[in-house]
Parts: C-alpha cells; sequence; structure tokens
C-alpha cells in the first residue's frame, strides 16, 4: 500500500496507510504556508517532537491550541514525551502516551520510536516541555525518520541503521541545522528518499530548496524529493 506524507508547511506532515492517519507537530493556525485548519484534521493520532508553539500550535485558543482543538474533536491519541503528556492531561487532553528518548509506542498500525534531537522545548506558558525528540516511525513495512528541530549530532549513523526509507530533515538553519549540515545528516542517514522541511515558513529561515536538491543529488546516495505545502509523497 505505502505510506503517503502530505506536507503543511513547517514541520507538519500528515502520514496515512491503509486508511488510518495521524499528524505530526500540527502548526496550522497561523502557518502562513497552509490554508488547513485543526477542523480539517481527522486523524487517530497526534505525534509531537517537542512543545514550541510552531510544532504544537498556537492561536487565540492560547498554548497548544492546534494539538488540543484536533485531540478533543476526534478524540486522537497524543504521542509525546513525559513532561508534553502531564501538561496535555493538565489541560484537558484525556488521551495521551507518555514516552522518551528510547521508547516505542507500539500501536495496531504505526509504532513511533522516539529519538533523542539537540533543541529547546517549552509551551508558550513558559512550562517545560522535556527532552525534544527526532521520530522513527514504522508502518505498512516501511520506516520513516523525521529529525524534529535539532542540530546536526553523529548519532545520526546509528539512526541509519534502522534501514529508512526515508528521513525528513530540517534546513532552514538559525533555529536548527541549515542546507550544509542537513547535507551530513543525510550522508549519515542514507536514507533512499530525503525530504526537507522548517523552512520558508517565516523570513529568517528562508531556503532555495532546489539549490538544496541539487546538493543531496550531488552529494549523497538518497533521493531529494520537494513538495510545495498541501502536497503528497508516497513512500512505496
Amino acid at each position: 500500500m505505502g505510506i503517503t506524507l502530505t506536507w503543511y508547511g513547517h514541520s507538519t506532515f500528515t502520514l496515512e496507510s491503509d486508511g488510518k492517519k495521524l499528524i505530526i507537530d500540527p502548526f496550522l493556525t497561523n502557518n502562513p504556508l497552509t490554508e488547513a485548519t485543526p477542523d480539517d484534521m481527522d486523524v487517530d493520532l497526534i505525534v509531537l517532537t517537542h512543545a514550541h508553539g510552531d510544532h504544537v500550535g498556537y492561536s487565540d485558543a492560547g498554548p497548544a491550541g492546534d494539538t488540543i482543538a484536533i485531540a478533543q474533536r476526534t478524540g486522537a491519541l497524543v504521542v509525546c514525551n513525559f513532561e508534553m503528556g502531564n501538561w496535555f492531561m493538565n489541560n484537558g487532553v484525556e488521551n495521551v502516551f507518555q514516552g522518551n528518548p528510547g521508547g516505542t509506542y507500539r500501536g495496531e498500525w504505526v509504532d513511533v520510536k522516539f529519538t533523542k534531537a539537540f533543541h529547546s522545548s517549552s509551551f508558550g506558558d513558559g512550562s517545560y516541555g522535556g527532552q525534544p525528540n527526532g521520530l522513527i516511525l514504522r508502518a505498512d513495512g516501511k520506516t520513516i525518520y523525521h529529525a524534529g528541530d535539532t542540530s546536526l549530532f553523529g548519532d545520526m549513523a546509528l539512526i541509519a541503521e534502522e534501514g529508512l526509507d526515508c528521513a525528513i530533515l530540517p534546513i532552514g538553519d538559525v533555529f536548527t541545522m541549515g542546507v550544509d549540515d542537513s547535507i551530513k545528516a543525510a550522508k549519515m542517514l542514507n536514507a533512499k528518499a530525503v525530504l526537507p522541511c522548517h523552512y520558508n515558513t517565516f523570513p529568517p529561515i528562508v531556503q532555495d530548496a532546489g539549490a538544496w536538491a541539487d546538493r543531496i543529488n550531488r552529494d549523497t546516495n538518497s533521493q531529494p524529493i520537494v513538495i510545495d505545502p498541501g502536497n503528497s509523497y508516497t513512500v512505496e
């Protein structure tokens, strides 16, 4: 069947396999790259890398407004780290799975393994958001790595041993690794395909995705996949 990834700008992706669907880092309200809203997201799982507003969603509804809106309307399970889980349960979300780096959520159709990421993590109200994470997702015999917000780190070579069909890497610089370090990351991860994220949302993180793709083609063994917000790519 394959896994279909749809990008909504920034780091927000849906992942769909055999009629089941999850969303990663739902930043929809106030996201200039998408017209999608929380009401458009009918998902089984909400998977979060860290607590920043551009990953859990922020709006007039308050911190993590998009995540809370989707979770309360759909009943979707929120999969996140321990401290984030406590915050969500204290803010009206009942269906939560809490993990930490090295641990795995094992679901009926998808497994989500938490990896480390080098970043910070706090909610819009100042609450501590725990250890930021990357994610290794397995469904339908495919393995996808969403790096979350992170710098380059050497243990990406160990993540490569998971056998990656696809890697999703931030390239925006300033708050995450930029283009140069993402090329180094792609070399270490050795995924069959690599997608860029966390760029062009705001002026400080504008990048030329076409030039990035040229470098991936030239300098790595991975296939670059650049899609516009709202478009999809199927991992087969």
